[in-house]
């Protein structure tokens, strides 16, 4: 029976309590939150502190689910247990601080969209692709950027909270430094330092180039979708609300459930010593996407307009 301890117990550690809940040789040994907003568990032990919760529950796998200001750290002190760490969220948005320290090994970073259909494949064998669409389309109300959203150094832009999943994913396909950035950051609504719409184009040391169209404005249906072009001419759709489909059909798409059990399943697989999946990060993988969204925030240029001017 692998134990698991959830640190975070939020809008994300919910999602990730209810798919936890169930699995077959797993157990939930705690939860580690000073105010959780989820209904716990009938004799699930409810921490005050990660800490506190660490040294009582002796998990195998801990899960981190809380925001990226506090995340590193819980990630950091729960590996140094001998735990496996998943983290799903960039664990921070400081390039920086990702220079590696002993028990980063153990911890993993997987967006759950990248355990979806066939990317497990395109991972372990990558194509040559010479240009990489990364498409966002969804609507944030004013609501959703409460609390620690609100504020850049505590969340990051629509690249590290809303796109990162197709970015993060082309840059592990692309190789080479970022050798120029064509950006523009649009703020129409106000939202605090949230921004509505991000427009960019990254040309890469290595010949190829990404392409960013990303909003939370979008009155639209919502999508996440990520296009490669390949040098033999060939286009590859990675496809869903949130990339959920993978290179399959819409649907037939697994739930977000099935993805993060399949997230579960591979961290605790390599924590055992095996392979580990093609699907996971390691936390120096991730300062690479960290940095890129870094030189495109530097290097746009901000445009603040009326809402009725950019609908």
């Amino acid at each position: 029976m692998k134990r698991v301890l959830l640190i975070g117990a939020g809008e994300v550690g919910a999602k990730h309590l209810a798919a936890l809940s169930g699995i077959p040789g797993v157990l939930v040994v705690g939860v580690a939150d000073p105010a959780p907003c989820v209904d716990v568990p009938r004799g699930v032990p409810v921490f005050a502190s990660w800490r506190s919760a660490l040294s009582a529950a002796t998990p195998d796998l801990v899960v981190v689910a809380t925001p990226p200001g506090t995340a590193l750290a819980a990630a950091r002190e729960a590996a140094q247990t001998g735990a496996a760490v998943l983290v799903e969220k960039p664990c921070t948005t400081e390039p920086a601080a990702l220079v590696p320290q002993p028990g980063d090994g153990r911890i993993f970073v997987a967006f759950q969209p990248h355990f979806a259909p066939g990317l497990n494949a395109l991972l372990a064998m990558p194509p040559a692709v010479t240009r990489a669409d990364v498409l966002l389309t969804v609507h944030r109300d004013p609501g959703y950027f409460r609390g620690w959203r609100r504020t850049y150094a505590d969340a990051g832009g629509i690249l590290h909270q809303q796109a990162i999943h197709g970015l993060a994913l082309a840059l592990r396909l692309l190789p080479g430094d970022v050798e120029m950035v064509n950006a523009t950051v649009t703020h129409s609504r106000g939202l605090a330092e949230t921004e509505d719409h991000v427009i960019a184009v990254l040309a890469l040391s290595g010949g190829a180039t990404v392409q960013i169209n990303a909003r939370v404005d979008h009155p639209g249906p919502p999508a996440h979708e990520l296009i490669l072009h390949l040098t033999d001419g060939r286009r590859l759709h990675v496809r869903g609300r949130n990339l959920e489909a993978g290179l399959g059909e819409i649907a037939a798409a697994p739930t977000h459930e099935e993805l993060r059990r399949a997230m579960y399943a591979a961290a605790l697989n390599a924590a055992e010593g095996h392979p580990a999946h093609p699907c996971l990060f390691s936390m120096t993988a991730l300062r690479r996407p960290l940095e890129v969204i870094d030189r495109v925030y530097r290097d746009a240029r901000v445009v603040r307009a009326a809402y009725a001017a950019a609908a």
